[in-house]
């Protein structure tokens, strides 16, 4: 990551990204610095499918991991450094406001710890509406807080503008209710591959590269389920999942009886939309937690940031090959 952050102060220096410069400058009056074209770097990477995680500003593992996918992709050198072969400018204005709604509250409430509370509820929402912006621009809750630090995000109500990254949003009131998606034969060739050691998922058609999400595998030890390595088939994909909270799976991976039903929602478990392998209770999924992704470990799945997992739904399909190595 030294040489990205070399190569990005570099960036800066040489006026790389003079427009995002000035737009930042002149509308937001905020000093531009190494975290500014860092963000910038992230949102082009994020707008072309090629995901760092959640934006938070800083210089890290999946910038570098998505920016030498995307390059490979279109023919670079996979240096994973910023040059002038980036068209970074593209992303203009980087920041742009988010107006809250009224109908935005509807995806907030409760959310207790237990699983036994939980399991009472209608939905797992977003616990405070700072959650549902920050997650709805793909952003970390902490980089959200330091781009508006005038705002009580914490006290929002409809009518309130909140600084966001510019990238297209994750519309969680378009998804569709619970049930499976639609086969789409175009895209029964495709093949996802997984790579548990880098926590990246790949999406392939024929030899080229389409996408890269991060992910968080599941890695043996300490109790955990391993995600199984091997050549898997796609069952189907499920919108709005509910989850089957079982302490004896989670800890020791044998099904017990002393189980809960958590219900769909956001900040269910495994996020809003389940890829079912044919590998019983392994699966592609979302998750409540999307900052944590490949910073922390599965129970078997692959743990996908909730807009990514939804962005992927749309380009893959049951019937499709997943290789995990």
């Amino acid at each position: 990551m030294k040489k990205l952050l070399l190569a990005l102060s570099l960036a800066l220096a040489t006026g790389l990204t003079a427009r995002a410069e000035e737009e930042i400058q002149a509308a937001k009056a905020i000093p531009v610095q190494t975290r500014d074209i860092t963000t910038q770097l992230q949102i082009f990477l994020d707008q072309q499918l090629f995901s760092p995680g959640a934006i938070d500003g800083r210089s890290g593992e999946f910038i570098g991991k998505a920016l030498k996918r995307y390059q490979r992709a279109h023919g670079l050198p996979d240096t994973g450094i910023l040059d002038a072969n980036i068209p970074l400018d593209s992303v203009f204005p980087v920041y742009t406001f988010y107006t809250v709604k009224a109908e935005d509250f509807k995806f907030v409430g409760p959310l207790p710890r237990q699983p036994s509370e939980q399991a009472k509820l209608k939905k797992l929402l977003y616990p405070e509406i700072s959650e549902f912006i920050a997650e709805r621009y793909h952003v970390t809750p902490t980089f959200l807080t330091k781009l508006n630090p005038t705002v009580k995000l914490g006290s929002l109500k409809a009518g309130d503008a909140v600084r966001v990254p510019n990238v297209e949003p994750f519309v969680i009131e378009s998804l569709p209710e619970e049930g499976m998606l639609p086969a789409i034969e175009e895209y029964k060739d495709r093949v996802i591959k997984i790579h548990r050691g880098n926590k990246m998922l790949e999406l392939y058609e024929g030899e080229k590269l389409l996408a890269s999400v991060p992910i968080t595998p599941g890695i043996a030890g300490g109790g955990a389920k391993e995600t199984p390595a091997g050549k898997w088939k796609i069952l189907g994909i499920a919108t709005a999942p509910t989850f089957r909270w079982d302490k004896g799976v989670l800890e020791h991976g044998v099904r017990t009886e002393n189980f809960f039903t958590l219900p769909p929602g956001p900040r269910n478990p495994v996020g809003v939309l389940w890829i079912g392998l044919n590998k019983p209770g392994i699966g592609i999924h979302g998750t409540s937690s999307a900052w944590t992704i490949g910073r922390a470990t599965s129970h078997g799945c692959m743990r996908v940031g909730n807009w990514d997992v939804v962005r992927l739904s749309k380009m893959i399909t049951k019937g499709m090959t997943v290789e995990i190595e």
